[in-house]
């Protein structure tokens, strides 16, 4: 088993199914060879098993589940998911990606996240490709009203806030660091203009994002 197959603890009978899922299509100069059909593929099999998953945990209206399915399949949710697997360090990426930081670069590993499920689909039907899924899933307890902590932690920092109407946060970017390709930002949050929370990312939004998460920690809300 390759480190990837332990990590999200499945060893695949066909490996040119793992291979064509990590591949970029800047890597094989084309789309044809590359992961963006299976990302089309894995997008379904995402949006069906998601949406069972809801439909049997939670019993609430139809609009509350269709946006609760919505924050658990966006990219910036798929995006942490494949962070979390460290997927970056698989993916078969062209010279140009690679030296502009497309190892974390957000739609690759989300993209590539979605392949990874249609690659399991198809190497071993929906059963597996669930419980792929579902083992990135937070428990159902955590999910009350739609609102859901998965890596979006400015709107929960933003509705926090907003139970005190006369309250006032923004973000300010403090200082930028490194190569025009490889820049590493640091972020304040600042409540009526005093700073909550600092965190630092590969673009502004991810440090912006840092310091939500550390303002929300500090308050002592859980931001895993």
């Amino acid at each position: 088993m390759t480190d990837l197959e332990k990590k999200i603890d499945y060893c695949f009978k066909n490996r040119a199914l793992l291979d064509r899922a990590l591949t970029h299509s800047s890597y094989v100069n084309g789309k044809h060879n590359s992961n963006e059909r299976l990302e089309f593929l894995g997008d379904s099999v995402l949006s069906v098993v998601v949406s069972k998953f809801l439909f049997e945990s939670l019993d609430v209206p139809e609009g509350m589940l269709t946006k609760i399915r919505a924050k658990l399949v966006c990219e910036d949710t798929l995006y942490v998911f494949a962070k979390r697997i460290d997927l970056g360090l698989d993916m078969k990426l062209g010279k140009g990606e690679e030296s502009t930081g497309g190892r974390d670069r957000k739609s690759i590993l989300a993209d590539a996240f979605e392949a990874l499920i249609a690659a399991i689909y198809l190497d071993s039907g929906l059963e597996e490709a669930r419980k792929f899924i579902l083992g990135f899933m937070p428990p159902v307890e955590k999910i009350k009203d739609g609102k859901l902590l998965i890596g979006d932690y400015k709107t929960a920092l933003q509705e926090v806030i907003q139970q005190n109407p006369e309250e006032h946060i923004e973000y300010v970017i403090t200082n930028e660091a490194g190569a025009a390709h490889r820049k590493l930002f640091t972020a304040d949050v600042q409540l009526n203009g005093q700073a909550i929370g600092t965190g630092t990312g590969r673009s502004k939004k991810e440090a912006e994002q840092a310091a939500a998460k550390e303002a929300l920690s500090l308050m002592g809300y859980e931001t895993n």
